[in-house]
């Protein structure tokens, strides 16, 4: 089937607006849903898990208004895959996501690419006790190491070792191409809408 089909029981359907089929009408069952009808329990290959989900409640629940879904529901597919493919580029590296950020956040404090607990925990938006497992596991694998910094107050710091920087300066670079290339679905202009919507949500958010 094309891209534009939908397969509904043994017959091909295809979507509104298709030149071949300008006169089609969708069956009573079918919803339509954006660009596309859903048919309720059978397969389409243009509906997403979160249309589905929608036209499900739409016939259940039709007092609800389910628009927030689209968006908070497709933030949450988004959100899981990015962490998936986010994971096994850090695991190429012998890395969790917790240790690459505790390297990333060293590493940007600039020379002598140190900072205490509590500021480690600030920049990575995590409790100290979680950074304190974290720099643990990186001080046993020599990427960072503990020192105690009396004159400034701070007690004792975490510092990026030699092999720290070096590793953290190439997982950096490909974490940043493997984004790249997870935002290759979108236009420029498409993300940098998508940059200014998610920024001014984020703000009042929080």
């Amino acid at each position: 089937m094309s891209g534009r089909q939908v397969l509904v029981g043994d017959e091909v359907v295809r979507a509104p607006g298709d030149r071949r089929d300008r006169g089609h009408k969708a069956p009573a069952e079918g919803i339509f849903h954006g660009r596309h009808y859903i048919f309720l329990g059978r397969y389409s290959e243009l509906v997403d898990h979160v249309a589905r989900i929608q036209a499900e409640w739409k016939v259940e629940r039709p007092d609800v208004d389910t628009a927030p879904q689209g968006v908070i529901g497709r933030l949450h597919r988004i959100a899981n895959q990015l962490t998936g493919e986010l994971t096994l580029l850090y695991a190429k590296y012998g890395l969790t996501e917790g240790e690459f950020d505790v390297l990333a956040a060293l590493r940007r404090a600039g020379a002598p690419y140190e900072r205490a607990p509590g500021e480690i925990a600030l920049h990575t938006m995590v409790t100290t006790g979680a950074v304190t497992k974290r720099v643990d596991r990186l001080e046993e694998a020599g990427l960072v190491h503990r020192r105690r910094s009396d004159a400034d107050g701070r007690g004792r710091v975490v510092r990026l070792t030699p092999a720290g920087r070096r590793l953290i300066d190439k997982a950096f670079t490909a974490h940043m191409a493997n984004e790249q290339r997870l935002l290759e679905a979108l236009t420029p202009d498409e993300t940098a809408q998508l940059e200014k919507l998610l920024t001014t949500w984020l703000a009042r958010l929080e």
